[in-house]
């Protein structure tokens, strides 16, 4: 747990020369593990950022710099207490650590109208292969790019960001209206994603879907719609009653308070929670799950649905799915801007989760069911490639159980997480980490890069070559290649 930046150098140096392997943890937060354990044989040390936590505000220019073992909770208080009119663009869940969230991308409650919390990340320190403090200036544009979406583990270790803070309202608006299908869920939900991406960019409404019972004890399912608006009640209930009447949101369902109290309500904190419970860093709960994710660009017709709520309630326990809208910010952002991919054309990402409490007993069973729901879904979601986002990492997606993953072999859960960047990624990775120190059971792989490649002719010598450069074709090639037996023209 080191409390200083040279303590993070000195391991990475030591477990170089020692051949160790490295795990770099902020919050724990990885949903399989990778950060703080390893399905490989070699030994490995865990470089637990914990003790790495100062956050410094500096409202002048409106920006914060933040080490990698703050929590986000930590971070939202710390600005709180500079600005009632400041925020951040980052995670619903408070005991996030700041350090790989941010690396996966980091979406909230903010990002319809500000993006993610990486495209709002504009300066690093970072602990590279070598041992070295990198900012962003001294790193480049192309690793800098790189860290920011492209998941944690596989280029350095981060330190601290300096993020940009963003403007929001003294008063914001909170709601949650519950429907069940009794209560039409149904349609509600159908015209839900008809709008959820194209409503007021101030304006963020989630679903969170789950089991739940009628008044006369049968299973039913019930959707929670939970928003947050960056205005004064008056003005949502004219934007709900204009484009989404459906949900017959009404002045009563809703209550106006500060961006920080916004925060601790998304989070399910009781309601008079002070806010300075944030500094806690503490997870609301603790239990045993298995999370999955899919990204939606057409909607999922009734009849669907119809069919997802019957599998919904063949899982007894706190089987859960979340809804998140994108649009606004999100489909101004060119998907190459950052490794982060899931721009213009995503309406909404779902979040499959099934959840125990009694450790081996009945995990078998829940893993099944949420493999069999993530299944079903299989035709109402993206495709070439099925899409999912990198911090609810899914081993069910492809793993490398040594860590040294081919090209072929990582771009099997490579392009689900980041489409066309993961080419870029692997070009970058190459240059910087070539002997792939970082690595995880799905990293970036390097690629052993082919010497005087202007003197391959590529059109007559027996080798399969494609080129992964960023732009195929044009200047500064770089080729996979999967045979031996090359002739030089």
């Amino acid at each position: 747990m080191p409390t200083d930046e040279s303590h993070v150098q000195a391991a990475v140096t030591c477990a170089k020369k020692l051949k160790v392997q490295l795990r770099v943890r902020s919050g724990g937060h990885d949903y399989e593990g990778a950060s703080y354990a390893s399905e490989m044989e070699d030994p490995f040390v865990i470089v637990d950022m914990a003790k790495l936590r100062m956050v410094t505000v500096n409202i002048e220019d409106s920006s914060a710099w933040v080490q990698a073992g703050a929590t986000i909770g930590e971070l939202y208080y710390r600005i709180s207490v500079e600005s009632k009119v400041h925020g951040y663009p980052a995670g619903l869940c408070t005991s996030l650590g700041v350090g790989g969230h941010i690396t996966g991308g980091a979406y909230g409650p903010l990002m319809r109208k500000y993006g993610l919390g990486a495209d709002n990340a504009i300066d690093v320190r970072m602990v590279d292969v070598n041992g070295q403090v990198l900012d962003r200036k001294s790193m480049g544009e192309d690793l800098f790019w790189a860290i920011r979406g492209g998941g944690g583990g596989n280029f350095g270790i981060i330190l601290s960001w300096k993020i940009q803070l963003v403007p929001v309202p003294e008063k914001v608006t909170v709601f949650t209206v519950a429907k069940t299908l009794e209560q039409g869920l149904n349609k509600i939900l159908y015209k839900w994603q008809q709008v959820a991406d194209k409503i007021d960019e101030n304006l963020f409404i989630r679903v969170i879907i789950q089991n739940s019972k009628t008044p006369k004890g049968d299973k039913t399912v019930i959707g929670l719609f939970q928003g947050l608006y960056l205005g004064r009640a008056d003005q949502l209930v004219k934007v709900m009653q204009r484009d989404f009447p459906e949900l017959g949101m009404q002045k009563k369902d809703a209550s106006e308070v500060s961006w920080i109290e916004s925060v601790l309500y998304i989070a399910n904190y009781p309601s008079g929670t002070k806010p300075e419970i944030l500094l806690e860093a503490k997870p609301s709960f603790i239990n045993y799950f298995k999370a999955k994710s899919d990204y939606v660009r057409t909607p999922i017709p009734e009849s669907g649905l119809d069919g997802l709520w019957k599998r919904f309630m063949e899982d007894e326990s706190a089987a859960l799915m979340i809804w998140t809208p994108y649009g606004g910010m999100m489909s101004k952002i060119p998907e190459s801007q950052t490794p982060f991919p899931h721009r213009n054309g995503t309406i909404y990402m779902i979040q499959y989760v099934a959840s125990w409490m009694d450790g081996k007993t009945s995990e078998s069973r829940h893993m099944e069911w949420v493999r069999k729901l993530y299944n079903y879904m299989t035709s109402y979601v993206s495709m070439f490639p099925r899409e999912a986002y990198v911090n609810y990492r899914d081993l069910d997606l492809g793993m490398s159980e040594d860590g040294g993953a081919s090209f072929i072999q990582a771009s099997a859960w490579g392009s689900m997480y980041y489409k066309d960047n993961f080419n870029r990624l692997v070009k970058i990775k190459t240059k910087f980490d070539p002997e792939n120190f970082f690595r995880h059971e799905q990293s970036i792989p390097p690629l052993p890069v082919m010497e005087n490649k202007e003197n391959i002719d590529l059109e007559t010598c027996d080798v399969q070559a494609v080129d992964i450069s960023p732009n195929p074709g044009r200047s500064d090639p770089m080729y996979i290649v999967y045979s031996r037996k090359l002739s030089t023209a």
